[in-house]
């Protein structure tokens, strides 16, 4: 390959290239006990992994002016219990969080609506209290992760707004 004028090479040496090293080592096992050979594994209570979760935080605090709670509700329970759901969506997909995963999660729970039903906030009131505690509540809010059947998570949030209020137990699955 040539180098430029300025390079400070002799034009008199010898010209460089790659070489080989001596020593080429052997192909890479995952055979460590930690390591994990394939996909992920998957089930109940595991979660769903992908990239750059943490920015779906991010987006539910944009959308936090626009939740209505109602009395008893705190914004934590909220963003904590729909934030699997946000994440569950993104995985599907293959791909980090964006703001549709989270609208459709707020969505689907009645957080975007003034009057909700009143089944859905008794059932919200029942999953959702607590989840704010991080460390003590991750059952809890798998739970309430998983409960989404992956029918909804596959809705744009334009769909599950359609079908909001009247199929909000299909949609949560309830």
């Amino acid at each position: 390959m040539a180098a430029p004028k300025f390079s400070p090479v002799a034009t008199t040496d010898r010209a460089r290239g790659y070489e080989s090293p001596d020593h080429v080592p052997a192909n890479w096992m995952p055979d460590r006990p930690a390591e994990i050979a394939g996909f992920q594994p998957s089930g109940p209570r595991r979660g769903n992994h992908g990239p750059d979760q943490g920015f779906a935080l991010r987006i539910a605090a944009r959308l936090a002016p626009q939740i209505k709670l109602q009395p008893g509700e705190h914004l934590d329970d909220a963003v904590r219990g729909c934030l699997g759901i946000a994440l569950g969506r993104a995985s599907l997909f293959s791909r980090a969080p964006v703001v549709h995963d989270v609208r459709l999660a707020f969505t689907i729970w009645g957080y975007f609506d003034e009057q909700p039903p009143t089944e859905l906030i008794e059932l919200r009131a029942k999953l959702f209290a607590g989840l704010r505690h991080v460390g003590h509540h991750y059952t809890e809010a798998r739970v309430v992760a998983d409960m989404v059947p992956d029918a909804t998570l596959q809705l744009t949030p334009e769909a599950a707004a359609a079908k909001y209020p009247a199929s909000w137990r299909e949609l949560v699955g309830a």
